[in-house]
């Protein structure tokens, strides 16, 4: 386990205990924050999974109960998957062997930034 997993893991344990005992009312943002940080630690397992587990995209997806479909996606959310998504903003098989082609030689990944998650955005209110 890396010092990110184990920061990951205290932070979801931390939000868990804040919301325990509280009214729901008061418990949902602090679900809200362990949620977010689980699906976060899901997609970079599915990501070290498929590199250096050599998981197939199927594989990784029915051990994460996604769809093989649903798993290009979340990859490219990843740190070390995201520059390997292609224009549609997904991470396939080829952009897998990219990066493990990279990372055997040594080679830096191309310039990118991991994409964000989405999130609900309310509507303003007019007054």
């Amino acid at each position: 386990m890396t010092l990110r997993q184990d920061l990951a893991y205290e932070q979801i344990r931390a939000a868990i205990d804040a919301a325990e005992g509280k009214p729901p009312e008061e418990a949902l943002p602090q679900l809200r924050a362990a949620a977010e940080q689980i699906t976060e630690l899901i997609d970079e397992s599915l990501a070290a999974a498929v590199l250096d587990g050599g998981a197939s995209l199927r594989a990784a997806g029915a051990a994460a109960g996604l769809t093989e479909n649903a798993v290009g996606p979340r990859l490219a959310r990843t740190r070390s998957l995201a520059p390997y998504a292609n224009e549609s903003g997904r991470v396939t098989a080829d952009g897998v062997r990219r990066a493990q082609y990279d990372a055997e030689r040594g080679m830096p990944p191309p310039a990118s930034t991991p994409q964000a998650s989405l999130r609900f955005k309310p509507r303003r209110r007019a007054t």
